[in-house]
Formats: structure tokens, C-alpha cells, sequence
């Protein structure tokens, strides 16, 4: 199985590991000292504390839906638009489109960054 193949099958099993809502399920992707940047924010380093911050959105949304919509890989770089599906309790599932670029090293991503409209995610949550 060529890299290309690999990166894409392992960000895409990435990605839906979310939809089960489980933040130590995404540990085996991340490389020890990893670090997570999204929607401006200041980034995250460091496995345990990517893992702490998905806990809490996990905890946050009654319902998470990731999906791929196009993907793709120019060697340990993956870029992915992705739809991340968020409901809060008692609210509908809400499409918030997403680009997701992953860097990965060593088979595990080292480097992820999220780039959304946070300010469009949050009316589309409040609707």
C-alpha cells in the first residue's frame, strides 16, 4: 500500500473516530508532542492536552458527525474539507463546513490545524 493510500485510509478512520465521541479513542493518531490549532485560537500542544479539549466538546454537543467530503495527500501532508455535524441538547444537527490540514510524522499526526467561520458555526448553533 503506497503512503498516499495509507495517509488517506488513517485521517479518514481519524475523522470518524469522532462520531463516537470518544476523546482517549483519538490518542493512537496523535504523536506525543502534537499540536492542535482551530478557528484562531491558541494552539494546543501535547497529546494529553488535545485529548482534555476534545473531552470537553465531546461533553458539550448531544450529537458530533464528522464526514470527508473531498480529500487529499501531497506526502505527509493531508488536506481535508470536511462537514463537522454538531447538535447541542435538544437542537438539530447543524453542518459546519470545515478545512482540516494534517501533518503527519512517524504514522501519527504531529501537526493539525482546523480552519472554520466560528462565528457562522455558533449561529448555525443558536438557530
Amino acid at each position: 500500500m503506497s503512503d498516499v493510500t495509507q495517509h488517506d485510509a488513517f485521517v479518514r478512520d481519524f475523522v470518524s473516530t469522532f462520531n463516537a465521541k470518544d476523546a482517549d479513542g483519538l490518542a493512537s493518531f496523535l504523536t506525543e508532542d502534537v499540536t492542535f490549532s482551530a478557528y484562531g485560537d491558541k494552539p494546543v500542544h501535547g497529546r494529553a492536552a488535545v485529548i482534555a479539549l476534545w473531552r470537553g466538546v465531546f461533553a458539550n454537543f448531544a450529537q458530533v458527525r464528522f464526514e470527508t467530503v473531498h480529500q487529499a495527500v501531497n506526502g505527509d501532508v493531508v488536506i481535508a474539507e470536511q462537514i463537522h455535524g454538531l447538535a447541542l441538547a435538544g437542537g438539530k444537527l447543524v453542518p459546519v463546513m470545515n478545512m482540516a490540514v494534517y501533518e503527519l510524522r512517524g504514522g501519527k499526526i504531529a501537526a493539525w490545524r482546523d480552519y472554520t467561520n466560528p462565528a457562522y458555526a455558533a449561529s448555525l448553533l443558536q438557530a
